[in-house]
């Protein structure tokens, strides 16, 4: 297929169900557990356990309808603003949310945290902590000067953004526009934990192949530090799924404060 007929993530249809099926559920054909799952737990949990990462409020500005990657930050912050572009993003997250019947199941991601944490018999306690945390989900408009308008949002003390730069962004200019624009949703020395695919291209859902803007570790890391932010770790994992469902050659973990 044509790289230039590849649809994209904010301007085209997605099956969000599938898009968690084919990559962060349970099945035994899912072949992304350690790239998707493991290694964004491992890193955002360690990165949480020092202790300097917390606050009133986190905002998640992230692709799909993921939940995995807040489990570690419902113990760290009061409130987690959830923004979406995509209505059925919304609804996902809102039928899981509600504990509603077809609702995907998140329970592995729950236990491996608990396992990781060392808390395996909080399993439960961890699903209602998020659950209680994650009560506003906000439709955004990513080319609004406010992006969700008419809501004004109050100033973040961290922003977890995972996988959805790539997805948004054409090429370099776009990702660093679009980050400048995340960026200034945070409050001066506020936190900045980024999840992202390296040397990507597309990835498929479905029946169909999305774009994927290709970027290396050192521009992103020149992308955070041109916007302001100090980096406080990174961590870089090769892929280690066999799949053709997308080309990553390997995943990242920035964790940033702002020095502004």
């Amino acid at each position: 297929m044509d790289p230039c007929t590849y649809k994209r993530y904010h301007k085209h249809d997605q099956d969000s169900r599938q898009y968690l099926d084919h990559y962060f559920s349970d099945k035994s054909q899912m072949v992304f557990g350690e790239d998707a799952l493991i290694f964004p737990i491992k890193s955002l949990t360690n990165a949480f356990a020092a202790g300097h990462i917390k606050g009133d409020i986190l905002l998640d500005i992230s692709h799909g309808s993921l939940v995995h990657h807040l489990y570690s930050a419902c113990e760290f912050f009061k409130h987690m603003i959830v923004l979406k572009i995509k209505d059925r993003c919304i609804l996902e997250l809102k039928r899981w949310t509600d504990k509603r019947t077809g609702a995907f199941h998140w329970g592995h991601a729950a236990k491996h945290h608990a396992d990781i944490e060392g808390k395996s018999h909080q399993l439960e306690d961890k699903e209602v902590k998020v659950r209680s945390a994650m009560q506003h989900v906000v439709k955004c408009d990513l080319e609004k000067e406010n992006m969700t308008k008419p809501i004004v949002l109050p100033p973040a003390d961290c922003i977890i953004s995972t996988l959805l730069l790539e997805a948004i962004s054409k090429d370099q200019d776009d990702y660093i526009r679009y980050l400048r624009k995340f960026s200034r949703l945070l409050k001066p020395g506020g936190h900045f934990m980024l999840l992202g695919c390296l040397g990507e291209t597309y990835y498929t859902v479905g029946r169909d192949k999305f774009h994927a803007f290709s970027y290396s570790d050192d521009f992103v890391r020149k992308a955070l530090e041109g916007e302001g932010f100090i980096i406080d770790h990174c961590k870089l994992q090769k892929r280690t799924a066999v799949s053709d469902l997308t080309d990553y050659k390997a995943v990242i973990f920035i964790a940033a404060h702002n020095k502004k």
